[in-house]
């Protein structure tokens, strides 16, 4: 037995006829050991019982790894505070796509082919017609994502490297556009075309904001605290609408149906909405004198008055993007002169409060991104609906990544959970003239 040492293993053991099965544990780079379960069925007749997978790692990733106790977040292994401050959005997606930071000339190549493919099919133009003006954006970009897919036959082919690249590329470059022109099309303004000279940021403010009568003038700052909010926003491990791309995926469906399948669970106001959800809450407060009766209701739980923008289910001690973008906001609100915006002013004193408040700092309800996020993005100009869609832009290309490193893991399966059946056992069939 020459010095090769045992895998550990966990032993368990039936108590209802005692028998033993050794279930193998699995480390990681970083984080707890794994409990390799998956011959627990097949060897005892037995699965586990794991409401939202909360308990249950889905896959092995090498893209994202979250710490929710020590408040840390690493895109393939770095900070995402040094990503934040030192790089910028494409050089993000380069790394979530490729695994590492380019290089000069690799960064350029990246960003001419991703500016190559930010224009969309003019047919699909058209498709925006079909829609009501009052229609969600998240409505109207899950539809065109979708439709994508109707109008890039060469790129459907998950099993060629070539066309998922191709289709990866596509999809990040192409969602900035689309979801400017749902919030044109919702207010009745022509469509902008993208601008092969403008980053990524600097783009979608120029096709979300800018009019043909006269050019848009880039406000650095703003264009620098976006492109810091979709570094941000990028990817954030197993989360529902990433879970939910790897599932769609898991099928072998083409890539524009498995993102437009996350942005449909991204809408969701416990995922996506939240900073949709921060905005109601402070329109609900309505002014500045009633945010001591909003707190005394939000601390007697007869109430039933959350606190939107406070607190993570993942991070339990503060959120490490939260940290990174609170000078954001502060330098955004400064820079654009908002002094007198009655929502914005309700938030700063909200935070004020929270950070210096007993009952929150016991319970570590600190800031989120999400409470941030939805300050910035109105003192931006972007109306709440928006919100979401601004982080289906960012969150696509760690959609994007997760869906191209499942398809290449050759222990991945079509998705089936299991459930614990408590309806009715096998029932006899009643004619309908014989029932009561």
């Amino acid at each position: 037995m020459s010095g090769t040492a045992a895998k550990p293993t966990i032993t368990m053991i039936d108590n209802t006829d005692g028998k033993r099965i050794d279930l193998p544990m699995m480390d990681g780079t970083v984080g707890p050991r794994v409990m390799d379960i998956r011959k627990l069925y097949g060897e005892t007749g037995h699965f586990t019982y794991d409401p939202g997978f909360t308990s249950t790692a889905s896959c092995e990733s090498k893209i994202t790894y979250i710490d929710g106790d020590a408040g840390v977040l690493l895109y393939r292994g770095y900070p995402i505070e040094d990503l934040a401050e030192h790089s910028d959005f494409m050089e993000v997606c380069y790394l979530l796509l490729k695994g590492d930071l380019p290089n000069a000339t690799q960064k350029a190549t990246f960003e001419r082919d991703i500016t190559l493919h930010t224009m969309i099919h003019e047919q699909l133009t058209r498709f925006y017609q079909g829609f009501r003006r009052d229609a969600h954006p998240m409505a109207v970009c899950c539809g065109v994502v979708g439709a994508l897919s109707a109008f890039y036959h060469d790129s459907l082919n998950i099993n060629d490297p070539h066309q998922r690249m191709v289709a990866s590329y596509r999809l990040i470059a192409k969602l900035p556009t689309i979801a400017a022109m749902a919030y044109k099309y919702s207010v009745g303004q022509p469509f902008m075309y993208p601008k092969n000279e403008l980053n990524y940021a600097e783009n979608f403010l120029h096709m979300t904001f800018g009019v043909p009568c006269e050019e848009y003038k880039i406000n650095k700052t703003v264009a620098r605290a976006l492109d810091r909010l979709f570094i941000l926003h990028a990817d954030h491990e197993q989360n529902a609408s990433t879970s939910t791309v790897r599932l769609a995926g898991s099928s072998g469906a083409n890539p524009f149906a498995c993102i437009a399948a996350g942005i449909a669970t991204l809408w969701g106001p416990a995922h996506g909405g939240a900073n949709e959800a921060v905005l109601q809450m402070l329109q609900e407060i309505g002014s500045k004198d009633r945010i001591p009766e909003f707190i005394r209701k939000v601390k007697d739980k007869s109430e039933g008055v959350r606190l939107m923008g406070f607190g993570h289910r993942v991070y339990k001690n503060f959120d490490p993007r939260a940290k990174v973008i609170r000078k954001a906001a502060h330098d955004v609100l400064s820079e654009l002169g908002v002094h007198n915006e009655p929502l914005l002013e309700i938030a700063m004193e909200l935070e004020r409060i929270a950070l210096q408040d007993d009952y929150f700092v016991q319970r570590k309800l600190y800031p989120n991104v999400d409470f941030y996020s939805g300050i910035i993005y109105r003192a931006m100009g972007f109306p709440t609906s928006m919100f979401t869609a601004l982080f289906a832009v960012a969150r696509t290309v760690g959609w994007i990544a997760q869906w191209n490193e499942m398809i290449e893991d050759p222990a991945q399966k079509i998705g089936r959970p299991r459930q614990l059946y408590t309806g009715h056992a096998a029932r006899a069939f009643v004619p309908l003239a014989a029932r009561g």
